[in-house]
């Protein structure tokens, strides 16, 4: 396998890897790189916008701003095929599944940086996009069920609230 099965290219997020050649799975593709930071200075660039810190430990984080640093091109997805490992102070990638020679090579980011850099409805993974227009789909079908949303309205889900069937009392009972 030559030294890089990928190649840097415009993705839906900015710039991202792609595979150009079938890798298989439990394969290290990449590692981290960057000159590690103590808590003061990685915080110093957290502040100056620096989105390109990977906290190894809590006394240690690696700046990959670098362009050197080929890893920092792995975009966030929810449904990864890629996961970073910690060894040391050190940072690799490794791949989760067989990836198929075209696909975009991602990793889970964490929570933390989901809720604080990108924001949960700004994910622009394959999965979060796919959810995102199911939902609108959902909304569409249930305004045109309610006559354009005139008059009705939709309960917290985007759906008409259901209607319950009532019991009607006989007068001769």
């Amino acid at each position: 396998m030559p030294p890089r099965p990928f190649r840097l290219g415009r993705s839906r997020t900015g710039l991202g890897l792609f595979a150009t050649q079938p890798i298989k799975k439990r394969v290290r593709i990449a590692e981290y790189k960057g000159p590690l930071l103590d808590v003061k200075a990685a915080e110093k660039a957290e502040t100056r916008g620096n989105r390109y810190l990977f906290e190894v430990n809590s006394r240690w984080t690696i700046d990959g701003k670098g362009r050197s640093n080929i890893a920092r091109y792995f975009n966030h997805s929810c449904n990864p095929n890629s996961d970073s490992s910690i060894q040391g102070k050190r940072v690799f990638v490794y791949t989760l599944r067989a990836i198929k020679p075209g696909e975009e090579l991602t990793y889970n980011y964490g929570i933390d940086y989901l809720k604080n850099v990108i924001g949960k409805s700004n994910c622009k993974c394959l999965r979060c996009s796919k959810r995102r227009a199911k939902r609108a789909r959902e909304l569409r079908a249930a305004k045109k069920l309610n006559g354009n949303g005139a008059g009705k309205k939709l309960n917290g889900n985007g759906h008409a609230p259901k209607k319950t069937a009532r019991k009607r009392r006989r007068a001769d009972a």
